[in-house]
């Protein structure tokens, strides 16, 4: 197989759009597409501007990071900066953890660490031995993204890139399409509005489908964790994992109609469920920002802390 472009052996062949690429042409496609996101999610308008980075050590947050600093890097006005969430889970994240440092040190990029344990007073692995009914991402989600945006802010960030790739942002629309849950449709990153208190979420990679993002992780020698996490097989997400990749098959192209769909139809009910610059509450427990009175996590601690008494 020969690249379409040059002629030289091909590395991938894009079956979406019938074409064949060597490894140079590969590597430019992905990162064309990656730049044309940032100019879309990012407001370069400002003088000094600072974009975190969530790295789990993985193949998407590492090329997240990776492409980033790339990318970037000779902007003067723009300092990136990397954290990782340590939900404690045995055997597990420590690699990642490892993977996330290793590359963060080679780039020259800051790194932190905040963890579930100094911040709720329980590892994810505690919280799944107490509460064996739920499954673990409805425990999980709202503290990562708790953590995610407590970092962010700490750290005086404007963005927070997440390493979320086609794949998953597909599956994520049709997720909140099965449930009926338009507000949370309408509030998927990436986020081009500002809400007092929360960091706006960019999505660097949300156009380049997993299997792309693993080959340019290894053109590109970036050292990441293959491992998945123990809990996997709980998640709900597993179905529409299946649904997608089924319809991808058949319909080579169809991620990216997922993702088109979702485009164009956000803006026209965004302001139905989202109000720009909202002032929200501050949970009286652990002061994140809350519509309510308590906020998601604290009020999933409380329930937590009654499993853990009648025990």
């Amino acid at each position: 197989m020969e690249c379409s472009i040059c002629g030289a052996s091909a590395v991938y062949e894009v079956k979406y759009n019938g074409s064949a690429l060597c490894k140079k042409h590969f590597l430019e496609y992905v990162e064309k597409r990656v730049k044309r996101e940032i100019r879309n999610q990012v407001d370069f308008n400002k003088k000094n501007m600072k974009i975190s980075v969530a790295i789990s050590g993985g193949k998407d947050s590492s090329a997240t990071l990776f492409l980033l600093h790339k990318i970037l890097s000779e902007r003067r006005n723009l300092e990136l900066t990397a954290f990782t969430v340590d939900e404690g889970i045995e055997g597990y994240r420590s690699t990642g953890l490892e993977k996330a440092k290793k590359l963060c040190k080679n780039l020259g990029i800051p790194h932190g660490v905040i963890s579930y344990k100094e911040n709720f007073g329980y590892t994810l692995d505690e919280i799944m031995k107490i509460d064996k009914k739920t499954i673990s991402c409805s425990h999980c989600g709202p503290m990562r993204r708790q953590l995610m945006n407590k970092i962010s802010e700490y750290t005086g960030s404007d963005y927070v890139a997440l390493g979320i790739n086609l794949d998953d942002y597909a599956q994520s629309i049709l997720m909140n399409v099965a449930k009926g849950d338009v507000a949370r449709y309408a509030r998927m990153a990436p986020h081009t509005y500002t809400r007092e208190g929360l960091v706006p979420r960019i999505l660097p990679l949300r156009k380049i489908p997993e299997k792309e993002v693993v080959l340019y992780a290894i053109l590109s020698g970036i050292d990441f964790d293959s491992s998945w996490c123990p809990y996997y097989s709980m998640a709900q997400r597993n179905s529409f994992r299946e649904i997608v990749e089924k319809l991808e098959k058949e319909t080579p192209g169809t991620k990216f109609a997922i993702v088109k769909f979702f485009d164009e139809t956000r803006p026209a009910i965004k302001d139905n469920y989202i109000k720009e610059n909202t002032v929200l509450n501050k949970c009286r427990i652990c002061g994140a920002p809350t519509p309510g009175d308590i906020c998601e996590v604290c009020n999933d601690l409380e329930q937590i802390r009654k499993i853990e008494k009648e025990l």
